[in-house]
């Protein structure tokens, strides 16, 4: 089943007979130097294997496993940042918003506003998202079902966007484990929207080392050819130039080249498959 296209920029759509979108970026912003820096890499990326790409990474990371943990520049800051990023590179930009009042502030500069998953029944949240007329990616929470996510679509169009696509991060297993339902997406884009696969956050283990987050990067490559299998739309992956330094998330960011294996398996199981 072919889901409905959701237009990015007027030169970016995915879903329908589009291909693939990929969102690619640090977990959080960590300086403006080094969005830049990773901007650059990702933008000659996008360039070489001829591809739609977003950048993202975050201006606060609200939802971390310890008070210690950094979370990054904030809205007012991190904005400055990413729209120095599109200035520079003029790669799209999506990043995350916590809170109903961010979102007008924030869709002046990002093309994708992002609500993360601990946040997707949060009607307000997503509502003032939906009505600044942009695209909305809603991660959908670890505890909900596939079909759940009819609901998030629904607050989407009743706040008028039909914009708006959920993004696959995996299903809470027991304790510090998820596991991705690869029935999801196309249960998911019977509803006739877009699914983006969130292949690093679908690899943590929450709370696996005490006061961060664990996961199981070598999982990557795997999980993703069977997201692209299955139908997955888009990809998001978080791209690090030094993972094991990274102040979110480094249990499961990736390095440019592994992003680079990664697409070229999506590429080719896409080029290989109707959905």
């Amino acid at each position: 089943m072919k889901t409905k296209a959701i237009s990015i920029t007027p030169d970016i759509a995915f879903g329908g007979d589009n291909p693939p979108l990929f969102i690619a970026g640090p977990c959080v912003i960590e300086s403006q130097e080094h969005a830049l820096s990773m901007a650059r890499i990702l933008l000659k990326l996008r360039d070489e294997m001829k591809i739609n790409l977003v950048f993202k990474s975050s201006f606060d990371k609200a939802n971390r496993s310890s008070i210690e943990s950094f979370r990054g520049p904030g809205l007012k800051k991190g904005l400055e940042i990413l729209r120095a990023v599109k200035k520079e590179t003029g790669l799209p930009l999506l990043s995350d918003i916590h809170e109903p009042q961010q979102a007008a502030e924030a869709a002046e500069v990002l093309d994708i506003l992002q609500i993360p998953a601990f946040l997707c029944r949060q009607t307000d949240l997503i509502a003032a998202a939906a009505r600044t007329g942009k695209a909305v990616g809603v991660k959908k929470g670890q505890f909900l079902s596939p079909e759940e996510a009819k609901n998030i679509l629904d607050k989407g169009t009743e706040a008028g966007n039909e914009r708006v696509f959920i993004t696959e991060r995996g299903s809470s297993f027991g304790y510090q484990n998820l596991v991705v339902d690869m029935r999801g997406f196309p249960i998911i884009r019977g509803f006739g929207a877009p699914v983006v696969y969130d292949i690093t956050h679908s690899m943590q283990k929450p709370g696996g080392e005490g006061k961060q987050t664990g996961g199981t990067p070598q999982f990557a490559r795997t999980l993703a050819r069977a997201a692209a299998a299955a139908g997955a739309d888009g990809f998001f992956m978080e791209v690090h130039d030094n993972p094991p330094s990274a102040l979110s998330d480094r249990a499961t960011q990736i390095r440019p080249d592994a992003a680079r294996a990664i697409i070229e398996d999506v590429l080719a199981i896409r080029s290989a498959l109707e959905f």
